[in-house]
């Protein structure tokens, strides 16, 4: 085969990154063991432990339980089957702000329960008084954002898990994307901030482990009683999973790449980031662009459409987000010299179409 993976020298707008080099060998050497199979593949589901040890350091958890998942979409999904498992009434409902990943509406169709979608206020953040009119008897979950994918924008996490608690409800915080950047905010979005029961954190994006590797973490283990199924012909009994049978390539490149940066080198990537990011927007903001404050290491701006397609004309991978802005994620890939090269390119892009043509005056 000659084919050759995309390079990440123009993507400007994935939340996956180049995984480190420790975490790369270590996919390799893991790729055909089977976590869904801890009974036989004793080594890996040792790793496993690890990997949630660490991502419960991380967040907040003193006594951690989960597993390492296939991405956000899994572990979301699993977050709202507990609530669902747990809730007494048949077709509960799970309350979430516009700003909620997409898994929700998944997890929604999938499993039968009722999506409230609240709108966000205008910092981009969940409207507390809308979630609070949105709960009823009948929540099962209530959802907050840290790190949201179009805006890098932390919900009020701390209040939502009050109204939560109020209504009898569960409290899941989506962190896919903020969880290895977050520790080293002021925010407070982690177990010991507020009373959450279960958290989405993926090493395989600021945490730089290899695709796939997303976290789940609930802050007891009897949450994860909800998931188990029985497994008769596997040595393990049961497995609360959701794909079953998983490679260990994520699980050990998880590990590899925690125990590698955690704390100092993932401090030492969200400075670089969100300095990047900031010299970003400063640029386009000179340039006459609207920009939204990028308060973690993402920039949306609004750049028009026939520029926007022209710079993917140029190769730089980019994307939109509902409202229209452009989206760039400072990934760990992503440098200033790539960025400056990004807004040469801008520049000449506008520059070109702002010419005059043959016969104007």
């Amino acid at each position: 085969m000659q084919m050759e993976p995309q390079p990440f020298d123009r993507v400007l707008s994935s939340m996956c990154t180049e995984p480190h080099p420790v975490a790369r060998e270590a996919a390799e050497r893991f790729l055909a063991t089977n976590p869904g199979d801890p009974g036989t593949y004793r080594t890996v589901s040792a790793l496993e432990d690890d990997a949630i040890a660490i991502l419960g350091e991380i967040a907040g958890l003193e006594e951690p339980a989960g597993y390492v998942a296939s991405g956000g979409t899994e572990a979301n999904v699993q977050a709202v089957r507990i609530a669902r498992e747990r809730a007494d009434d048949r077709r509960p409902n799970v309350v979430i702000p516009d700003s909620g990943h997409f898994s929700f509406h998944k997890a929604s169709d999938v499993l039968g329960v009722e999506l409230r979608v609240v709108p966000t206020d205008d910092r981009h953040r969940a409207d507390v008084a809308a979630v609070r009119a949105a709960v009823d008897e009948e929540t099962a979950l209530v959802v907050g954002v840290a790190g949201s994918t179009e805006y890098g924008r932390v919900d009020p996490i701390v209040v939502l898990s009050e109204i939560a608690a109020d209504a009898g409800a569960m409290c899941h915080v989506d962190a896919a994307w903020g969880g290895f950047v977050l520790p080293f905010t002021d925010y407070e979005w982690h177990f010991d901030h507020a009373a959450i029961d279960s958290m989405t954190i993926d090493p395989h994006k600021m945490g730089q482990a290899a695709v796939p590797a997303g976290g789940l973490l609930v802050r007891s283990s009897d949450l994860l009683d909800e998931l188990a199924v029985d497994t008769p012909y596997l040595e393990s009994t049961d497995q609360a999973t959701l794909t079953g049978t998983r490679s260990g390539a994520g699980v050990a490149s998880a590990v590899a790449a925690m125990d590698e940066l955690w704390p100092d080198g993932y401090r030492g990537q969200y400075v670089r980031s969100q300095n990047n990011a900031e010299w970003l927007a400063g640029a386009l903001e000179q340039r006459g662009y609207a920009v939204v404050e990028p308060t973690l290491p993402l920039v949306a701006a609004d750049i028009p459409q026939s520029t926007f397609d022209a710079l993917r004309a140029e190769g730089w991978r980019l994307s939109r987000a509902a409202t229209g802005e452009v989206r760039i994620v400072c990934m760990p890939h992503v440098t200033r010299e790539m960025l400056a090269s990004f807004v040469d390119d801008l520049d000449r892009l506008e520059s070109r179409s702002s010419a005059p043509t043959a016969g104007d005056d």
